[in-house]
């Protein structure tokens, strides 16, 4: 393992990434999808937008609901199998090939930009 990306200006990649907290108010199936993934509704303190998050292997619906979690919204819509995923779940590969979804270590107010 190493780091293999070339380094960017610091600046740049904050003022093109918005990173916030958000919780999770519901996660449904999404059979539709090729992949085994969740269809997440997620409030960044007064704004809902939806994710389609491969969670699945390591939490059920009702384990994810109520969680905070970290996400890019400003990526743009992306439709998957019909639905409109509107900011990206952060994850990382727990080793199995499941996916851990990254969290704040304490309860921050939802919609708090990370840094």
């Amino acid at each position: 393992m190493g780091i293999d990306e070339p380094a960017i200006d610091p600046d740049a990649f904050l003022e093109a990434v918005e990173m916030r907290v958000g919780e999770i108010t519901a996660a449904e199936p999404f059979p539709e999808a090729r992949k085994d993934l969740y269809k997440l509704t997620v409030d960044f303190g007064g704004q809902q937008l939806r994710s389609a998050a491969g969670l699945t292997e390591n939490y059920a619906r009702e384990e994810l609901e109520g969680r905070q979690v970290l996400a890019v919204v400003n990526l743009g819509t992306v439709s998957i199998a019909g639905f409109e995923s509107e900011c990206l779940v952060t994850g990382v590969d727990d080793g199995d090939g499941n996916v851990v979804h990254l969290q704040p270590e304490k309860r921050v107010p939802n919609g708090r930009r990370v840094y």
